[in-house]
C-alpha cells in the first residue's frame, strides 16, 4: 500500500490512496483550516470501522447469518498531552434483524482477536473495548 498527501492551501491536503480514492482532508477554522474535509484521527477511527465491519459481515456470509442492519459506533478519548494519541476507543457494533447471536459473537471475536489489522494496530497504543448490542 502506498498514499501520496499533497498540500493544497492553508491546511486543506488531498489524500490519494493506492486504489486511486481521493480524500480532501483539512483542520478546524481555529488552527488554519477551513472545514473541507474530515480530520486525519477521524480517518483513523472510521478505517477502524470499516475494517472490523467488513470482517464481520465477510464472516456472517459465510455462516448464512447476516443481519438486516449492522453499524459500528466508535467513541475515542485522546490523551491531554501531545502528542494527543487515542486512548480510549470504545465500539459498540449493533445488529438487528433475525440474527442468531451465538453466530454474532463469534464473528466479533474472530474479527477483534484475529481478522482486523487496524484494530491490532491501534491496541498496541490504546485501551480498546467493544461491546455488541442488538435490536
Amino acid at each position: 500500500m502506498q498514499s501520496t498527501v499533497t498540500w493544497i492551501s492553508d491546511m486543506e491536503f488531498d489524500s490519494t490512496t493506492s486504489s486511486g480514492h481521493i480524500i480532501k482532508l483539512d483542520a478546524a477554522e481555529d488552527v488554519g483550516g477551513h472545514d473541507k474535509g474530515p480530520r486525519p484521527k477521524e480517518l483513523l477511527l472510521n478505517g477502524l470501522g470499516g475494517c472490523t465491519g467488513m470482517d464481520v459481515i465477510a464472516i456472517l456470509r459465510k455462516m448464512k447469518s447476516l443481519p438486516d442492519h449492522f453499524r459500528v459506533e466508535i467513541t475515542s478519548e485522546l490523551t491531554e498531552e501531545h502528542p494527543r494519541i487515542f486512548k480510549t476507543i470504545k465500539m459498540k457494533y449493533i445488529f438487528s434483524g433475525n440474527i442468531d447471536q451465538e453466530k454474532i459473537i463469534k464473528a466479533v471475536g474472530l474479527s477483534q482477536e484475529k481478522y482486523c489489522g487496524v484494530t491490532a494496530i491501534l491496541k498496541e497504543s490504546a485501551e480498546l473495548t467493544y461491546e455488541i448490542v442488538y435490536e
